[in-house]
């Protein structure tokens, strides 16, 4: 990360999660019109950033945390008081909210605790000087967001050759970070020091990220991408197409369990099967300390109407069916070859492993 590579030139390619230029919204793309359309929408109130973190306008767990750190910077910055406490009260209102609005994804919580914190921080300072800090926090956890993605992609590809064939779930490229990505960004990487590999891409029902998001990045990277059905894992893997899985992650418990989107533990219970590494790419922000175990990762259940009719012209079940909806699933941590961080990769034993990088 030294040279020719820029921190700030590479802040100014971001273009997915950002503040306007009077700080009064945050911009986002949205992600639900993608691949079709291309279009940014800025959110100013407390609901519209509820909305886009909870319909996924907005997703990654990166991406939520610095959209989540903008979003409080914005709207502490509306407040019309000059009582510190007054001011702390409706701050925690507004962090509160924002972080019923996904609760899976660490990332949420931990940027808008790390906003309180510049608060009490400031304790005893005049609100306009808090306020000021609180958008130099959110661009610095952007910053660093980009400083991660980075190292994880260094770390990431020195795990795979030139050539190699990768098999992701959901996406975790720069839509849902700040720039490369976390699963996404060793090839990303590898493609700009002339490395080529060859990806599968699973669709990941029933949101199909991995068909409008991953694929779209990696088609637009001028990556040798190929979309296949959640249920086509197996079959790729058989053939001998590949040979490493990488996947993101919105939860790590202390012990290596993983939250990822649903799916996930499917296709790890299937690369054991046959012999093929499988590696979760994230930042240390994602690795819960305080949480034990996969069995103490809370997990959001989503509408039944996103599996029957969601996409489709007309639904594809009977309304009277009830569907179960869960958005993540906990991939065990005897499944997992490796988490890759920013800080190096961890490996079984992780109850140890992943102290080390703290």
């Amino acid at each position: 990360m030294t040279g020719k590579w820029d921190i700030e030139k590479e802040m100014e390619k971001v273009s997915n999660v950002r503040l306007n230029e009077d700080k009064s919204a945050v911009i986002i793309i949205d992600q639900t019109k993608l691949p079709a359309s291309e279009e940014y929408i800025e959110l100013g109130t407390a609901e519209d950033m509820y909305e886009a973190i909870f319909k996924l306008k907005v997703r990654g767990a990166p991406a939520i945390g610095i959209c989540a750190a903008y979003g409080i910077a914005v709207l502490a910055g509306k407040l019309c008081t000059d009582s510190y406490e007054e001011f702390l009260a409706e701050f925690r209102r507004y962090r509160n909210y924002l972080e019923s609005s996904r609760p899976t994804a660490v990332n949420l919580s931990w940027a808008l605790r790390r906003m309180e914190r510049v608060v009490m921080d400031h304790s005893g300072v005049p609100v306009e000087e808090i306020k000021h800090a609180l958008f130099m926090e959110s661009r610095d956890i952007q910053k660093e967001d980009v400083l991660m993605c980075r190292a994880i992609s260094e770390h990431g590809l020195s795990l795979i050759k030139d050539g190699a064939g990768i098999l992701t779930h959901c996406n975790a490229g720069p839509l849902a970070t700040s720039r490369y990505g976390t699963a996404l960004g060793p090839l990303f990487l590898g493609k700009e020091k002339g490395m080529n590999f060859r990806v599968f891409s699973d669709e990941t029902r029933p949101l199909l990220q991995g068909a409008r998001l991953t694929a779209y990045e990696l088609y637009k990277g001028g990556i040798d991408v190929t979309l296949i059905c959640d249920n086509m894992a197996g079959v790729v893997m058989k053939n001998g197409w590949i040979d490493a899985c990488f996947v993101g992650c919105d939860r790590v418990a202390a012990n290596g369990d993983t939250a990822n989107k649903i799916g996930t533990s499917s296709v790890a219970v299937l690369a054991k099967h046959y012999g093929i590494p499988f590696y979760v790419l994230g930042p240390t922000s994602t690795i819960d300390m305080d949480c034990p175990t996969g069995n103490d990762i809370p997990i959001e259940l989503r509408a039944e109407e996103e599996i029957r009719a969601k996409f489709y012209k007309e639904p594809m079940a009977l309304p009277e069916i009830p569907c179960y909806n869960p958005a993540f699933d906990v991939t065990d941590h005897e499944l997992i070859s490796g988490i890759v961080t920013e800080h190096g990769i961890a490996k079984a034993p992780y109850e140890e492993s992943l102290k080390k990088l703290f």
